[in-house]
């Protein structure tokens, strides 16, 4: 087997852990060429948001040849419960799927079903531009697609946080990713968006213990730069630093006032 490119050895880095933490881009505006110019920057990854952004799968499909092309790995996070999305991306090139709303062993190991080629799963055979991506035959890619993608599952409720252990203890779950904003709102019974507190830490770092009993990697979403890398220090692997919405508007924002600093009108 040739070796894998360094985009296609990111599956078994973040499973190993121990590299100083990785950081990934996050965007929900459908733009290959907004993709083109994240994966400029010193990211790790790029995740395309599908849940929340406007990514279809044909505008997902052709910006992953962006985040290739830049020499990174290309994620996706699939709408609630769409799992068969998640074959179609990978059979586009994606390196891997988070799924949001995993909230027990059932749903994890639905998810399995889909992403993961037998045994471990029932991927249907269809990686066309996968292929021509990675640049092995066929048979070398069914022998180690299984390796070269990864399966995320978010966990953002209650249920989730009490059935952790058994979502982790499915087979072909190779990590979690933590979504703050959701699992606040969970643990306030729907009170309040607090992502950046004391009671999603608390959980934080338990969902990090947990993952690291099972020898699995944890993820998670920061709503700015300070705070990933407060996820970093907690022990989470990747952590993303804030949306591409936010990170725009936070640039805009920093520079009309830089503009109009000492300047009267």
């Amino acid at each position: 087997m040739s070796a894998p490119s360094p985009i296609d050895s990111f599956a078994a880095k973040i499973r190993k852990g121990g590299h100083g933490g990785l950081v990934s881009a996050w965007i929900g505006i459908p733009s290959p060429l907004m993709v083109n110019h994240l994966a400029q920057e010193d990211f790790d990854s790029l995740v395309l948001d599908m849940q929340h952004g406007m990514w279809d799968l044909g505008t997902a499909a052709a910006a992953v040849a962006q985040v290739r092309v830049a020499g990174k790995p290309a994620l996706a996070r699939i709408p609630v419960g769409d799992f068969s999305a998640a074959s179609r991306l990978l059979d586009a090139g994606f390196s891997g799927i988070i799924a949001p709303m995993v909230n027990s062993k059932a749903d994890a190991e639905a998810l399995v079903s889909f992403t993961k080629y037998p045994p471990l799963g029932e991927r249907s055979w269809g990686p066309s531009l996968a292929l021509n991506h990675v640049g092995i035959p066929a048979s070398e890619y069914l022998k180690t697609a299984n390796d070269l993608t990864v399966t995320i599952a978010m966990v953002e409720t209650r249920a989730a946080l009490e059935a952790v252990d058994d979502i982790l203890g499915v087979e072909g779950i190779d990590g979690i990713f933590v979504g703050p904003s959701d699992l606040s709102i969970a643990l306030s019974n729907g009170a309040k968006v607090a992502p950046d507190t004391p009671e999603v830490d608390k959980e934080l770092s338990h969902v990090i213990a947990r993952c690291r009993a099972h020898k699995k990697f944890v993820c998670a979403f920061g709503s700015d730069g300070a705070r990933a890398g407060e996820m970093l220090t907690l022990g989470c692997d990747l952590v993303i630093a804030a949306g591409d919405s936010t990170q725009i508007r936070n640039g805009a924002a920093r520079e009309i006032a830089a503009a109009r600093k000492g300047f009267k009108r």
